[in-house]
């Protein structure tokens, strides 16, 4: 409750410490904008705008408990089909499918860093999602980690490449970084051998054998898959894997729908985390969203790659129905 020895004039409280003040009301001690317009001796509009102002300078942090949205019905439904140690649903909301996207990679965000520990070591993949997600991360330290870059980098339609995930995954995280510095995929299946063992690149593949946690998304076999659009496989490339049952993408690599690896040439010429180092982690998160990506969401799931889920609630009911 407001009392007369908390009032404030605006000539004591002004500039910058004014927001931080109604800031401070606002949010820690529970008063509405009314009673801080009483106590400020300002309107309820300048309360707003000072609320306002304080959310763009990045002084609020606003998130919701990962409880919310890992208990409710959905998320248990999804958990038990998949045999999944704990799945995170947001609401899809009525926005565009891109305003999905960013909401299921800032859930991702907001629960990663409660299931990171003082010793993991964290392998972060490549793509638009896992970019969201690695940017949403709000700054934190968890000592001891490390996050190694499972695949090599490559060009994207986005602006952005692998190893910036991995770098602001790891910045964001207050961790070590350990990029691979190499391409994803090379013409000459012999280049990429001697490139493998290059001793640099061959200690940062090494390390990948280490992660016991990773963070990825499943990639379709679609014509707008992002497998070719990044320049990894040519559209003849997916055109043959697919006609091999190839369902989805993980970190660069084609799966079949009971998620195990289709060999094929890209395999030879590929700089990065080999799948079946992805097996059986104390965590492997995959955030992924949209129809597209139900089938390789899935076909991920029963390769045995997946602990953790994050999605959207229609996604979720779609992935139940194939189930």
């Amino acid at each position: 409750m407001a009392t007369a020895t908390r009032r404030r004039t605006v000539g004591q409280v002004s500039g910058e410490s004014i927001v931080i003040e109604a800031a401070w009301m606002y949010y820690h001690d529970g008063l509405n904008q009314s009673e801080i317009a009483k106590l400020l001796q300002v309107s309820r509009a300048t309360v707003v705008n000072y609320l306002a102002e304080a959310r763009e300078r990045g002084y609020i942090r606003i998130s919701l408990s990962p409880d919310v949205f890992t208990s409710h019905q959905l998320a248990q439904d999804l958990r038990e089909a998949f045999n999944l140690q704990a799945a995170y649903v947001v609401p899809g909301g009525i926005g565009s499918p891109e305003d999905t996207l960013l909401r299921v990679a800032r859930g991702a965000a907001e629960w990663l860093p409660s299931l990171l520990h003082s010793g993991d070591r964290l392998g972060v993949a490549w793509g638009r999602t896992v970019y969201e997600v690695a940017e949403a991360v709000q700054k934190t330290r968890i000592d001891h980690v490390t996050v190694s870059q499972l695949v090599g980098s490559m060009s994207t339609p986005y602006g952005f490449t692998a190893e910036i995930c991995s770098a602001h995954m790891a910045l964001n995280l207050g961790a070590k970084c350990i990029n691979l510095h190499a391409p994803a995929v090379l013409s000459d299946p012999d280049l990429a051998a001697r490139l493998r063992d290059e001793p640099i690149i061959h200690a940062q593949l090494e390390a990948l054998s280490h992660c016991n946690k990773a963070i990825f998304a499943a990639g379709s076999c679609g014509a707008n898959s992002h497998i070719v659009s990044s320049g990894v496989a040519s559209e003849a490339d997916l055109k043959w894997y697919v006609e091999q049952g190839a369902t989805g993408v993980l970190c660069g690599r084609f799966i079949d729908a009971a998620g195990k690896p289709i060999p094929g040439a890209l395999d030879d010429r590929m700089i990065g985390v080999e799948l079946d180092k992805l097996l059986n982690l104390d965590m492997g998160m995959l955030v992924s969203e949209g129809s597209d990506k139900v089938a390789p969401m899935c076909a991920a799931i029963a390769g045995g790659f997946v602990s953790h889920v994050v999605t959207s609630d229609v996604t979720a009911a779609e992935m139940l129905k194939q189930a």
